[in-house]
């Protein structure tokens, strides 16, 4: 007899995308008996049956799981067969270690759009469908494995009809643990400014509509917190949000109804379009037609655009029929609200009308934004769709035996858990400049070690003791490693494309702890696994405040002159006469007598001066404002690079006064901010290349938050490549410090490798 039994472990994202229902459906085909079980560590599967047909079914298995499911893993082993009679689901375990991957909230599949829109379906404009192919996960998952009960929708007992669906492996909503209907499921509610019930249901829809078409600000209870909600056509509801929000310049995102719409405003390219119409449905950076929201996105080339990826989002922008603002529920500095009264509170002031709901939000979860740079995808900031889906390791260097939880950075943070080979990094959690900010940190880092249900034996920091997240570490009751800033952006760089060291390492931002204790953010690093050597850095300069300098990017200009000029500077009354009279003398005293006036390397800064010397900008309403309309000032076309020097010292140190120098000819000459800013891009791509002759090493990695400038990016990139050079800059994870945690850990990791070998 030719029958056998497979015992099969599927890991990966197989938990919440309608893998067990396929699972069936695949051994009912094929006339296979067994079972399929959900477990923390994955999905087992026993399959019995003649030989060639279990072959077959696992490679089925792989070829046509389900859309998101993601196999990380299919081990199999072959047993004598016992006599199973039929294919069955069983009920999930929980016992031992959690390794099944968590997927993200996933964007409303085309099914349920369609089911909501049907007005025979029984889900006809209902704010919550859902199936096992989209719908919200992480953001209500309290632990593993996946199940109803251990999700924020256990408080819905599902009617009848929801009931056969669930238990119906036929049915696309088999085992979608949100699985409601307007009978049993969750329900909207409009709420005044003070918390009043003004309506329920569908009219509380409606009545939210009126609301945004009367020009009121609304806040809107989402997937993964509330946004706050304006009639993008409405320039003075859009000024009010401002107002309230505390949100002067910043650009605002934008949420379309329909592709039509959005090639009204903007330019789509294919890449563009397939991630707007992605199931990770971020918000994407798309170039806007002249003209185009002019309000929305001051002075800003570029508009930040999704589309609706819940139910609710679809009915609203249904009604609409025009585009909307769609911002993050907050003040400034602040994590997003997730629950209603919380809301009404923390946003009493901003908000004139709340449509809530009562399905409970675990974890915020803020929208994701992402754009296309050199050809490919670049997550810049990482939540809702992308979080918390692990990045792998290479297995050679991973310690089974040590969990280690990294804290990240002081902005942008995230917080990640390593288990053996993969990093789980957290959802984008923002500033800890606040305290509901820390709150959330804090929530955060012991929300991962819970969800894997596991012991932290390693906490991997910033080196910058004043940073709240270092503090944080410093408290734990576990050993400690620190992790120099750039270091941590290079490794996760690495990480992320999944290469090893030596490389070298270009790491430019705004702001790191340097191991010499100034300010780094011009690096070189030759990168090996578990060292790094500072190769090369930019000359320092000055920044006149600290970090007073960061919001007025004048300081930077002052302080870079004063670096080129000495006391020469003061006579030149053409070169500060943007500071207001009363404040240059305790500047000087600053420069002079070097109080309260730390040198950074920072290319960062570079762009802040530069943007100010230019006239672009000399004050800053929000983070990277100057350097980002300095990139949008640059023309495309060829001009040429600035000079700058590389000596020959260890580390090498890259001059930029040529570069100022002859930017200040260029300016005597009438030249075109436009010319000026594009030289100076080329400026920096061209000491990359530079500095990278002179190390020698094939491999050069791109990191840090200048790497989101497009025109730098795909500058270097081009001009690496040209040189014979290979280079790697980020895609799923961001360059910014919302990167941080990953490398952090990746350096641990190699440390402890080292350490144990």
């Amino acid at each position: 007899m030719n029958r056998v039994r497979a015992k099969v472990v599927a890991r990966g994202v197989v938990q919440g995308v309608g893998f067990r229902p396929f699972v069936y459906r695949l051994a009912s085909e094929m006339g296979l008996h067994g079972s399929v079980l959900n477990s923390s560590q994955g999905v087992f599967i026993e399959i019995e049956g003649d030989r060639d047909f279990v072959q077959r079914f696992l490679l089925r298995l792989e070829k046509e799981k389900p859309p998101r499911a993601v196999i990380q893993s299919l081990e199999s082993s072959f047993r004598d067969p016992v006599g199973y009679e039929r294919f069955e689901i069983l009920y999930s375990e929980d016992a031992g270690e959690k390794t099944v991957l968590i997927s993200p909230d996933i964007a409303t599949c085309r099914d349920c759009v369609n089911e909501t829109f049907d007005p025979k379906n029984r889900r006809f404009r209902y704010p919550f469908t859902n199936c096992t192919n989209c719908g919200p996960r992480f953001s209500i998952i309290e632990s593993l494995p996946y199940d109803r009960a251990k999700t924020s929708m256990k408080k819905f007992t599902m009617c009848d009809e929801c009931e056969r669906e669930y238990h119906d492996p036929r049915d696309r909503r088999f085992h979608a643990q949100p699985n409601a209907c307007p009978r049993c499921g969750p329900q909207l509610q409009l709420w005044d400014e003070g918390g009043a019930l003004v309506a329920e249901r569908d009219d509380a829809l409606l009545r939210a509509v009126e609301g945004i078409c009367s020009g009121k600000i609304l806040a809107l209870k989402g997937l993964g917190g509330f946004q706050l909600v304006v009639d993008a056509a409405n320039e003075e509801a859009i000024v009010r949000l401002r107002q309230r929000k505390h949100r002067e310049e910043k650009p605002f995102a934008l949420m379309y109804p329909s592709l039509d719409f959005v090639y009204h405003d903007c330019a789509v390219s294919e890449l563009e379009k397939r991630l707007l119409l992605s199931p990770e449905s971020p918000i994407v950076l798309l170039r806007r037609k002249s003209g185009a929201a002019s309000s929305i996105a001051p002075g800003n080339p570029n508009l930040g655009v999704m589309f609706p990826y819940t139910p609710l989002h679809h009915l609203l922008l249904r009604e609409l029929s025009r585009p909307i603002v769609a911002t993050s529920g907050n003040l400034s500095d602040e994590p997003i609200c997730v629950d209603e009264h919380e809301a009404c509170e923390r946003l009493n002031g901003i908000a004139d009308i709340f449509l809530v709901h009562d399905r409970p939000i675990l974890r915020h979860v803020d929208d994701s934004i992402a754009r296309i740079m050199c050809e490919r995808e670049i997550v810049l900031r990482r939540a809702r769709g992308y979080a918390p889906l692990p990045i792998t390791l290479q297995s050679a260097i991973c310690d089974p035996r040590s969990t280690i939880l990294a804290v990240g950075a002081h902005l942008k943070n995230t917080v990640a858990l390593g288990l053996s080979e993969k990093i789980f990094l957290s959802q984008h959690l923002g500033d800890l400049e606040t305290e509901q900010a820390y709150a959330a940190f804090c929530r955060a880092a012991q929300d991962l070690p819970r969800l894997y249900g596991a012991q932290v034996d390693l906490v991997a920091c910033d080196l910058h003791p004043d940073y709240l997240s270092t503090k944080y570490a410093s408290e734990l009751p576990r050993e400690r490693i620190g992790v120099q800033h750039h270091w941590a952006h290079i490794a996760a760089c690495m990480a992320e494309n999944e290469i090893t060291g030596p490389a070298l390492g270009v790491c430019w931002d705004g702001t790191g702890y340097g191991l010499d204790r100034t300010i780094w953010g011009g690096e070189f690093l030759l990168a090996r696994e578990d060292s790094f050597e500072r190769a090369a850095h930019f000359r320092p300069f000055r920044l006149l405040g600290g970090e007073r300098a960061i919001k007025q990017p004048r300081r930077s200009a002052l302080g870079l002159l004063y670096e080129i000029l000495g006391d020469e500077l003061w006579r030149q009354r053409e070169l500060i006469s943007v500071f207001p009279e009363n404040e240059l003398q305790p500047l000087r005293q600053m420069l002079v007598k070097k109080i309260n006036a730390p040198l950074t390397s920072s290319v960062g800064r570079l762009f802040d001066a530069v943007a100010s010397l230019l006239g672009v900008r000399h004050e800053s309403s929000f983070e990277g404002q100057a350097a980002m309309e300095l990139e949008f000032a640059a023309v495309a076309r060829a001009c040429g690079a600035y000079s700058f020097t590389l000596d020959d010292k260890s580390p090498r140190v890259i001059d930029w006064q040529p570069a100022i120098l002859e930017m200040r000819e260029d300016q005597n000459r009438n030249e075109s901010i436009g010319t000026m800013s594009a030289r100076f891009h080329c400026m920096l791509a061209e000491t990359i290349v530079a500095v990278a002759r002179k190390v020698g090493e094939p491999k050069v990695v791109l990191s840090g938050g200048c790497f989101q400038n497009r025109y730098l990016t795909e500058r270097s990139v081009s001009r690496l490549r040209e040189e014979g050079f290979q280079p790697y800059w980020h895609q799923r994870v961001p360059p910014n410090d919302g990167g941080i945690a990953l490398g952090q850990i990746a350096v641990a990791a190699w440390k402890q490798h080292r350490k144990l070998a």
